[in-house]
């Protein structure tokens, strides 16, 4: 059973995520989990300038993923940060890519999962795991979100992200505020939730 978590991340915040969701997969005996990142599109002088090369280098081991890759999982968990409540466009290139999959029908009934962030607490969140879903289904994937037996998602005793289409995160304006221990949580709950279910399809 093989799960592929799927990530886009400048700042590091999707990729403590993509890391945490990672984890609870690995908690579900079977599953191989691997961690990629998607090609970066902005260049490498702007990065630095906006400040994004240092948190870049914690994950510059993470190997880039070609879209034809995507038919060999099982399951996979896309994480992308929100850009004007859409997926960021590095995200949204590298599924723009995926037509000859999409041709061939190589990822239907495969199981399909999202997790995100946002600055701010209703800077999109939704919005972006739900049109992204959309991408999900044209491909024929079966959607996964985060069922409220996960509680951490209705805490009231923090300001968090977590809703029952996905784990998520608030990074602050300036990408100062890092993922909370429940946030993470929740995440490696959603990546324990879809590695069960893609185990329990497998077995049949």
């Amino acid at each position: 059973m093989k799960v592929y978590v799927v990530f886009y991340s400048m700042y590091g915040h999707i990729y403590k995520m993509a890391e945490a969701v990672a984890e609870g997969a690995r908690q579900v005996p079977g599953a191989e989990v691997k961690l990629f990142q998607v090609p970066e599109l902005v260049p490498p002088e702007v990065l630095e300038k906006s400040g994004a090369t240092a948190a870049r280098k914690t994950f510059a081991h993470v190997p880039v993923l070609a879209p034809d890759q995507l038919a060999e999982a099982d399951a996979i968990l896309f994480g992308a940060p929100t850009r004007f409540g859409n997926m960021c466009a590095q995200m949204r290139n590298f599924l723009d890519q995926t037509g000859g999959l999409w041709a061939k029908g190589a990822l239907i009934g495969k199981l399909g999962s999202v997790f995100t962030a946002t600055a701010t607490q209703h800077g999109g969140q939704e919005s972006t795991i739900l049109s992204f879903h959309t991408t999900l289904l044209h491909h024929g994937m079966m959607v996964v979100g985060v069922p409220y037996s996960e509680a951490r998602q209705m805490t009231l005793d923090e300001i968090t992200g977590g809703s029952p289409y996905g784990a998520s995160t608030i990074t602050g304006g300036q990408g100062q505020r890092q993922p909370s221990e429940n946030e993470l949580a929740i995440a490696r709950f959603q990546g324990k939730h879809v590695a069960e279910i893609a185990g329990r399809l497998c077995a049949k």
